[in-house]
């Protein structure tokens, strides 16, 4: 019975694999030569779409992933690769607001109010794509992350019908980011269950003119 039971773990361990490793290709593949680390060589887009997260960590110290979105952001308007600014993330409470605190700070470092909208719904990757083109009109975007969610929001935008390359902002090493990296693989099987349910935004509502 032990013997049963311990053959059925494998099994159940292997299967997991399988489907995290088959997820993770080909979203990969699909995505492949549509990221950027170069300012010189990416194309151009009207909108960069900066996907938020929060600018703390847990313990209450600055967020690598925050900062360099910031860094990567400004890089693409300063170098006019992108005329305007979309930023996409949770306004969960009244207390916790990604989209306003980015704006703060790129704003600070030298982008024009005027040429920043926010998404207040962008809950998650998926919102964000979705909202990208049904609330803000968009057919082409720059997305701007670390390349691994780079990727999967790439991936997600084409099967939306919205035409998407990303900017990579730099990431942080294997060691500090191994949770992120693991949660990453599990995200992208999650994927494809999204598509397949046809899962939609938490909200949708009015249309806004990026302009």
């Amino acid at each position: 019975m032990i013997k049963k039971i311990g053959i059925a773990v494998l099994f159940g361990v292997l299967a997991i694999s399988v489907i995290l490793f088959s997820c993770n290709r080909i979203i990969k593949k699909a995505t492949k030569n549509r990221t950027y680390w170069s300012i010189q060589n990416i194309p151009k887009n009207r909108v960069g779409l900066v996907l938020g997260t929060s600018n703390k960590l847990v313990g209450g110290g600055s967020n690598p992933y925050y900062t360099n979105r910031i860094k990567a952001t400004l890089e693409l308007y300063n170098a006019g690769k992108i005329d305007y600014v979309l930023v996409s993330g949770d306004n969960g409470s009244q207390y916790y607001n990604e989209p306003h605190v980015f704006k703060i700070d790129l704003v600070k470092g030298g982008i024009p109010a005027e040429r920043i909208f926010l998404d207040y719904a962008g809950f998650r990757t998926l919102d964000s794509m979705v909202r990208a083109k049904a609330i803000f009109g968009l057919d082409h975007v720059t997305i701007i992350s670390q390349k691994f969610h780079n990727e999967r929001a790439i991936y997600l935008a084409e099967k939306k019908g919205l035409h998407a390359i990303g900017f990579n902002a730099d990431g942080i090493s294997l060691n500090q980011g191994l949770k992120v990296q693991i949660r990453e693989y599990f995200a992208r099987v999650k994927v494809f269950i999204d598509l397949a349910l046809n899962t939609q935004p938490k909200f949708f509502g009015d249309k806004i003119e990026i302009k």
